[in-house]
C-alpha cells in the first residue's frame, strides 16, 4: 500500500503517500531521515525534543535544496545522497501543511558554533522501540509518518542493515 490516513500526535488528520508529489509539486516543508556511518543522525529541538532534521522551504528554493540546507543547518552534516520517499498532508487547526519526506546518507559532519534553532547533531545506533511514550522525542517522531517511512526504506532496499 502506498497511501495511509491516520491521526498525528495532536489528533490532526494526516494523509501520507509514497507516490510522487501527490499533494503539491512545491511543498513548503521538508523532513529528512538521515543515516551516517551505520547510525541515525538526528537533532535536538530545544522545545520539541529529538527529531530528524527538517524545516521550511525558503522562497525560490526547491524542496531538495531545502532538505540539504536544513540538514546542514541543524546538524552540521553534508548530504551525500538524497532520496525522495513520500509526501504528507496534515489538516490542522491552523491550516494545511504539506511536507516532503526524504532519506539522506551523510558524507561528513562538521562541528559548528551555531545550529540555528536546534542543539546540534545526535547520533543513535538504533531508535527506541516505542517513541510514543518517550518524552525525549519530538511529536514528529510519534506518528505513522516515521513508522511507514522506515518500512518503505527497508522494503525498497533504500537502506540495508
Amino acid at each position: 500500500m502506498s497511501y495511509y490516513t491516520f491521526e498525528d500526535f495532536y489528533k490532526n488528520t494526516v494523509e501520507l503517500s509514497f507516490t510522487d508529489h501527490p499533494y503539491s509539486l512545491t511543498p513548503k516543508h521538508v523532513w529528512v531521515i538521515c543515516r551516517f556511518k551505520g547510525q541515525w543522525l538526528l537533532t535536538e529541538h530545544p522545545r520539541r525534543g529529538i527529531e530528524f532534521p527538517g524545516g521550511k522551504v525558503e522562497k525560490g528554493e526547491s524542496a531538495e535544496k531545502a532538505a540539504v540546507r536544513e540538514v546542514f543547518e541543524e546538524t552540521g552534516a553534508t548530504v551525500d545522497a538524497l532520496t525522495y520517499l513520500a509526501q504528507y498532508r496534515v489538516k490542522g487547526k491552523g491550516g494545511t501543511i504539506i511536507k516532503n519526506v526524504y532519506f539522506a546518507t551523510i558524507e561528513k559532519i562538521k562541528i559548528k558554533a551555531h545550529y540555528y534553532e536546534t542543539n546540534g547533531p545526535i547520533l543513535m545506533k538504533q531508535l527506541p522501540e516505542s517513541l510514543k511514550d518517550n518524552d525525549k522525542f519530538s511529536f514528529m517522531m510519534k506518528d505513522e509518518v516515521l513508522q511507514r517511512s522506515m518500512e518503505y526504506i527497508f522494503k525498497n532496499k533504500i537502506l540495508q542493515l
